[in-house]
């Protein structure tokens, strides 16, 4: 097993990496990954019961590492500073902060989406993980080191889709956030890194529910065919993006799964290479 630990005043300490909305999919996969690492992982959510499920799991994994959880809600800035202080209290420091939570919109076009639904998701996909950053941030500049990574999704490249025009607008600012962060970071030479996250599409219970499973998402077959081509589970993608970052050591990366080469080789090999994460 690879021991992840660092130097610190000439003691020796385990790294500690925190993951916002990570009760489940990619967000607990990634957490799996990270304790087969040995770093201690803090995961977060607002359903404690499920916390407490995803807690099981990770202390099945072996591992010299702890894990811990704590409620959080990331539109409230509050919690935020609570989960990092948990976090501190704990282990001292935070090397890893990932900006994972985040929820899908109703299947409406822009004019039938109510203003609660506006709000909710651009409260949590987009000012949830700008708060984040931004509290995470001052305590990473005060520990003189760590790495902070938002996630993009549907919208990040200016992709258009009827029904994903609020969650693709917080994704494609959340881009714009980043790349923003990681230039000041770099010219207040914070030693801060920021980065991004480009999962791709997953399989995950977050394509066909919205706002956080309060509302069903019946995706057309024309959907369908599009993530049985291009989509992948979770535990790969996470097994992918955990390794890009325990590996990088530059600012203002980007870790990305689904790159164009690999997203236009699944249309050309569809016909021979059948999926159906639908049945």
């Amino acid at each position: 097993m690879k021991y992840a630990k660092m130097k610190l005043n000439k003691v020796w300490y385990m790294k500690t990496v925190v993951i916002t909305g990570s009760a489940r999919g990619l967000g607990l996969e990634m957490a799996k990954v990270f304790r087969k690492n040995n770093l201690n992982v803090v995961i977060s959510d607002l359903n404690l019961d499920k916390l407490k499920l995803a807690k099981q799991e990770l202390e099945k994994i072996d591992s010299n590492s702890n894990v811990d959880i704590y409620t959080c809600d990331v539109t409230k800035s509050n919690d935020i500073t609570n989960l990092i202080n948990f976090t501190k209290e704990k282990f001292n420091n935070i090397d890893i902060w990932i900006n994972n939570a985040g929820v899908n919109q109703p299947e409406k076009p822009i004019w039938e989406l109510t203003e609660r639904e506006i709000d909710l998701v651009l409260d949590v996909d987009l000012k949830g993980a700008i708060i984040g950053s931004k509290l995470v941030m001052e305590e990473m500049i005060k520990q003189k080191s760590g790495a902070i990574y938002n996630i993009e999704g549907y919208g990040s490249n200016d992709a258009k889709m009827l029904g994903l025009s609020i969650y693709g607008t917080s994704k494609r600012a959340i881009t714009y956030f980043t790349e923003a962060l990681a230039k000041e970071a770099d010219e207040r030479k914070t030693n801060v890194i920021v980065g991004k996250l480009s999962p791709g599409i997953m399989i995950t219970d977050f394509i066909t529910n919205a706002l956080g499973d309060k509302e069903k998402i019946n995706l057309s077959e024309k959907t369908k065919k599009v993530y049985n081509i291009l989509g992948d589970y979770p535990d790969v993608v996470a097994n992918f993006l955990v390794n890009g970052m325990l590996k990088n050591t530059k600012n203002n990366a980007k870790i990305e799964w689904l790159t164009t080469r690999k997203a236009v080789w699944r249309f050309m090999t569809a016909g021979f290479n059948k999926r159906d994460f639908f049945k």
